[in-house]
């Protein structure tokens, strides 16, 4: 029985050619089945659709990491503020005789400042946010409402005849 479809003949690439056969060799494809609903696709925008929601996905992802980076960032200036802001509060002014001296002690803190700091980039631990993560909690960390609400809630006194 013919088809009323109408019947085109076209020109593909070699790989796209490969690639048609080997769908259509599956049970219950044919090659203009394949052809038909790979065309139906393509002018519905379906392959669109799938690849903005691929691309949406990933610039998500992107955004949640960039506000962690941003977050993580603002935490390590702030840290580095107030080290600053103590350290030039309490620090005296050295007097001229002891300049020296304080040169080269300062000289060899710093550098077993670099030694501590390159032991840890080392490591890969992180002291400021593995601190972070000790300190910083979350919603589940406190009291709900209800559990507020029931804190507050009269007790039953104890009969004192009992006690």
């Amino acid at each position: 029985m013919p088809s009323k479809k109408p019947r085109i003949g076209s020109y593909i690439d070699t790989d796209n050619y490969v690639r048609l056969k080997a769908l259509a060799a599956r049970p219950g494809n044919t090659e203009s089945d394949v052809v038909n609903k790979a065309l139906a696709a393509f002018f519905a925008g379906d392959h669109e659709v799938k690849r903005d929601g691929a691309i949406i996905r990933r610039l998500d992802r992107m955004t949640r990491q960039t506000e962690v980076l941003k977050r993580n960032q603002i935490i390590s200036a702030e840290a580095f503020a107030l080290f600053v802001r103590y350290f030039l509060t309490v620090t005296p002014p050295v007097p001229d005789a002891d300049k020296k001296a304080a040169q080269a002690q300062g000289a060899a803190r710093f550098e077993r400042f670099l030694t501590s700091l390159q032991t840890i980039l080392a490591d890969g631990e992180s002291v400021l946010f593995t601190a972070l993560e000790d300190i910083m909690t979350d919603e589940s960390a406190f009291f709900t409402k209800e559990e507020l609400l029931r804190l507050h809630e009269p007790r039953p006194e104890k009969d004192s005849a009992h006690v």
